[in-house]
């Protein structure tokens, strides 16, 4: 399971016109800015892709109103890009030597004056300036005064079936103001979001798992079903606990004490702290502390229908647990968005670097490539390059699609976790054996065939793609400093000669077939009653918030914050804290059987049985060494001690 942001978003193809991002760490300009014009200064990508003369319906009307952010660049945005190389780089002399929150704030941060500027040349445009943040300036108004403002022409455009408003060409600012602005969203209304207060929904219906079931990897064996790649074939786990992930990752006797992680995701499960808390106790984990997990949420919450809000409930609950199962004495935050926009999801990141909330972020959320156009990408790695120089690492889920070519119909990977400036975590199927022992993991990807009517065959076996880890070379991103020499260029170079971002960079369990168990209130079938059960469940979004985990662990043994790891992640590449993974590891197919209810909770309509075979994701394949599947590999015993040195 992985949340995608403003899904209504989905579907627009822009690969093919974004300009490469500045997303290199031996880069430092302002992404959004494009060459400057006579006066003005332009702001790329705040004309979308699907805003084409064929498209166009004619001019908005002016008395139209427009919502906007105005993205502030701060008083030096290309020393902001080089300090967060810098204090994030073991090799260099400035290695963890972080600032603090107001320090960043009063050496990167917008001034006074700049904020004035922007302001006074907002108003002036008859724009009305609804709040002001750190990162941003808010405005309202007419279209005509937009119009004015960002020296473009708004018009309504046919995207699919819909029509929308958005600039005729890129917006700009005045020149005198081209240090000060970073970027304008919300030029475009494609979607509108909702903006009225929405009420949470109770949670969705209940979810279980039929059986028969294994505690541990091939504890179960399916005698009465077919085989598979000649032979008999275990039901899936019921799901792994804290114990067996430990064990698997080498957590020793690291607990995360003294560290501070912290989860975004939209909304806010309302029965959070009691699922949690039964969970811990019920499956072994140490009992939460008075204290040791908090919420911060925002005044009122949007969009709650498009958004699926209750559908974020078990992302949060999946996000909480894991973390508390792998680090349980880590102090954990969760920090929910507005809905699931990109402007309320940039708010919460804000809101984790604007308090320093933790140093260690976990987001199992994102959407495809295609749809970030370079404004966002900007907003984005302003706020991940603040945290950087605070000792602040962002995790993010590379993606439950594999290539995305099933569900885009393009091969792309997943924003933001194409960002050169977060840590982007990767998926595993996990074989964890008796007494907790690490069997193997190959790269997540799954191929399904369901049991044949007569019971003695697998329906075209082995059937066909579901889903699997996220990965792949970017269209936008350039390729960073820290992967050069270790990604195969085969990789770095497939979609340009100077070389682009590869994601994953480092993977985890993921396989929802070999997933993770977690408990959570959920609604009956009818909707009068609302319990706590226990399911499986997997995803890259169970990945990310298992390497934070990690990563608490191996900040207590370091004895401080480990900051943005990409660069300590790669340079530890090849040795053997890592498990190298490939789709092989055993030298034949691997399999699992699995045994499904039919409406998801009971056998009121019947039992759904099929094979799962692993290591089969979609284009991409794990191999020996560096791989788009689970990057340069899972944490190993030793990979947490590692740390220690540093």
């Amino acid at each position: 399971m992985r949340s995608k942001r403003a899904k209504v978003r989905a579907g627009v193809s822009m690969a093919a016109t974004l300009p490469m991002l500045a997303g290199a760490l031996a880069l430092g300009i302002p992404a959004a800015h494009a060459a400057d014009h006579p006066l003005r200064d332009l702001l790329s990508g705040t004309r979308p892709a699907w805003a084409t003369a064929r498209a166009d319906k004619g001019a908005t009307s002016d008395g139209a109103q427009v919502s906007a952010r105005v993205y502030l660049a701060g008083k030096d945005a290309t020393g902001l890009a080089a300090y967060a190389k810098a204090v994030s780089d073991p090799a260099s002399a400035s290695y963890g030597k972080y600032l603090t929150a107001r320090q960043a704030q009063a050496r990167f941060g917008a001034t006074e004056a700049q904020v004035a500027a922007v302001k006074s040349w907002l108003t002036a445009a008859g724009l009305k300036v609804t709040g002001v943040t750190r990162h941003y300036v808010s405005v309202t108004g007419d279209v005509a005064a937009a119009e004015k403002a960002f020296g473009a022409q708004l018009h309504n455009f046919a995207k699919g079936s819909k029509t929308y408003r958005a600039p005729a060409s890129t917006a700009s600012v005045p020149q005198s103001l081209a240090d000060a602005v970073l970027t304008v969203t919300g030029l475009d209304n494609a979607p509108h979001m909702a903006t009225h207060d929405d009420q949470l929904p109770p949670p969705d219906t209940v979810f279980r798992n039929a059986g028969p079931l294994s505690s541990y990897y091939g504890s179960n064996t399916a005698s009465t079903l077919p085989d598979a790649y000649g032979k008999k074939i275990p039901y899936t786990v019921k799901g792994y606990t804290g114990k067996q992930l430990r064990a698997a990752y080498g957590a020793g006797k690291r607990t995360g004490k003294g560290v501070r992680v912290a989860i975004t995701d939209a909304y806010a499960s309302p029965t959070i702290a009691y699922d949690a808390g039964t969970y811990a106790k019920r499956n072994g984990d140490a009992a939460w502390k008075t204290g040791q997990l908090h919420q911060v949420l925002p005044k009122k919450y949007t969009d709650t229908k498009d958004c699926s809000a209750s559908g974020w409930y078990g992302e949060e609950t999946l996000d909480v647990e894991a973390v508390h199962a792998v680090a349980p004495a880590a102090d954990v935050t969760y920090v929910g968005a507005a809905s699931c926009g990109d402007g309320d999801l940039l708010d919460a990141l804000g809101k984790v670097v604007d308090n320093h909330l933790a140093d260690i972020v976990s987001n199992s959320w994102g959407e495809i490539e295609a749809v970030q156009t370079p404004d966002l990408a900007a907003a984005y790695d302003q706020v991940f390059q603040l945290g950087a120089v605070e000792g602040i690492g962002f995790y993010f889920s590379s993606g439950d699609d594999g290539d995305e070519v099933a569900s885009s119909g393009t091969k792309q990977v997943d924003s933001p976790a194409n960002s050169a400036w977060v840590t982007a975590v990767g998926g595993t199927s996990l074989a964890v054996g008796k007494n907790d022992t690490y069997l193997w993991e190959t790269g997540w990807g799954t191929d399904k065939a369901a049991l044949s009517a007569d019971g003695k065959s697998w329906t075209d076996f082995p059937g066909a793609f579901t889903s699997g880890a996220g990965g792949g070379t970017s269209k936008t991103v350039a390729e960073p400093s820290y992967q050069q020499g270790v990604v195969p260029d085969a990789l770095a170079k497939a979609n340009s000669a100077d070389g682009n971002r590869v994601v994953p960079d480092i993977a985890a369990i993921a396989d929802p077939n070999t997933g993770f168990l977690v408990g959570q209130t959920q609604s009956s079938p009818d909707g009068r009653k609302q319990a706590y059960s226990e399911y499986r469940i997997g995803g890259t979004s169970l990945a990310a918030p298992t390497i934070a985990a990690i990563q608490a662990l191996a900040q207590e043994a370091r004895g401080k914050a480990i900051g943005f790891a990409n660069p300590a992640i790669y340079a530890k590449a090849g040795s053997k804290v890592y498990h190298d993974v490939t789709d092989n590891p055993t030298g034949s197919g691997l399999a699992v059987a699995r045994v499904d209810f039919h409406n998801g909770y009971d056998t009121t309509d019947g039992l759904d049985t099929s094979v799962r075979s692993l290591g089969k994701d979609s284009s991409l394949a794990a191999v020996k060494g560096y791989d788009d599947v689970t990057g340069v590999g899972t944490p190993a015993s030793g990979y947490v001690e590692s740390y220690r040195r540093h």
